[in-house]
């Protein structure tokens, strides 16, 4: 159990089969200096082989776990394993590599103890020749065996860091790709070049005849479907947003396939960079629904003024004869009563039906229309920019 823990531990780091690091390459170099050794590695041991991340003086990438002496380290997470003479050592007198005049004669290694106090491998030194090790040597060992472990564990918190952050990246990508809109990071430098940094799939819904990869190329096909009435006020905005670094907040015209005319809102903000770069984070909504509200409540409007004047006239006009009478008799202050109660009656009824118009209009915008440009006015209003 304790063995499964630890090579779960080791394969969390992700350094098996990684290329050489130049930290950990001087930690051996230095280890083989300190104790004057031609050979010195890093190694992590795996279910079935000892691997060689860094080595100095020898060119093997790994050997058998039942070859190596690395092994042994795992089993103690205090202690510098040392083999003064493997020729004489009962655990390795059959080992392959200690064969041969070149054969492995001594060997120490410092445990590679992670914060959960499982082993992963060793900082170790080989020789040739039988040796020992002073009590300096073994704590410089272990210092440095330390020192390659802190260098682990922050490359561990890196890569952990990065799937993170790709994985984040990746989730907000499939939202973006849900919006209803379009979302985009667009670029301009002071040539007044345009560049799409990025483009969410919600274009295919807006300009079903655009594809990203064509925007990305040449931005400035998103100007070709905008309303030629429209454009000059669109790059005048988009020129203003990026002199004065404000909001660049536009609403415009377009014809959609069907060759029908459609209302886009873009809105984004700008964020200088170097060298006259500016860029902005925006969207891009079709707001033609609510346009198309706007006219509607306009017409409800018009119509209302026109549907008061009858009973407002006749109000002023029971009120002129009312003040002309020289004397108002039982009679006839009755009848005009009638006739005021009628009226009023009237209006009172047309205005609660006002009212409910205007509880729903609420209630379906909130508030969205504040920015929308005023249908049937003046181009001047028709564009809005900031």
């Amino acid at each position: 159990m304790k063995e499964a823990l630890r090579l779960k531990e080791l394969y969390e780091y992700h350094i098996l089969d990684t290329k050489p690091e130049k930290e950990l390459d001087e930690l051996a170099e230095i280890a083989s200096m300190i104790c004057n050794t031609p050979i010195s590695m890093i190694t992590l041991v795996d279910s079935y082989r000892t691997w060689h991340k860094s080595k100095n003086g020898m060119d093997m990438d790994e050997v058998r776990r039942e070859d190596s002496f690395c092994q042994h380290v795992v089993n103690n997470s205090k202690e510098v394993f040392v083999v003064e003479d493997a020729q004489n050592d009962d655990k390795f007198i059959n080992n392959p590599y200690t064969k041969g005049d070149n054969g492995i004669r001594f060997y120490a290694g410092a445990p590679l103890v992670t914060p959960k106090g499982n082993v992963l491998g060793s900082l170790c030194i080989v020789d040739t020749i039988p040796k020992k090790i002073t009590a300096e040597q073994k704590k410089a060992l272990q210092v440095l065996s330390k020192k390659a472990m802190d260098y682990l564990n922050a490359r561990k918190l890196i890569l952990l860091q990065k799937d993170n952050l790709e994985l984040s990246a990746l989730r907000l990508k499939k939202l973006t790709d849900e919006a209803p809109c379009v979302i985009f990071q667009l670029h301009r430098n002071k040539e007044g070049d345009l560049s799409f940094d990025f483009l969410s799939k919600g274009i295919k819904v807006l300009h079903p005849d655009l594809k990203v990869s064509a925007l990305k190329k040449r931005p400035k096909l998103l100007f070709d479907i905008i309303s030629p009435e429209d454009l000059p006020f669109v790059k005048e905005s988009l020129d203003n947003s990026y002199k004065n670094l404000s909001e660049w907040n536009i609403a415009y015209r377009v014809k959609n396939k069907e060759n029908e005319t459609e209302w886009h809102m873009l809105k984004a903000i700008p964020e200088t960079e170097k060298k006259g770069k500016v860029i902005w984070y925006g969207t891009i909504q079709n707001i033609t629904n609510l346009i198309e509200y706007e006219k509607t409540i306009e017409q409800i409007l018009f119509d209302i003024s026109h549907v008061l004047r009858r009973p407002i006239s006749s109000l002023i006009g029971l009120t002129k004869c009312m003040s002309d009478e020289k004397k108002l008799d039982e009679v006839l202050f009755k009848e005009y009563a009638t006739y005021l109660k009628m009226v009023s009656d009237e209006l009172d009824d047309f205005t609660r039906k006002i009212n409910q118009v205007y509880i729903i209009k609420n209630k379906l915008l909130s508030g969205h229309t504040r920015d929308l440009p005023k249908a049937g006015k003046p181009k001047s209003n028709i564009i809005r920019t900031n």
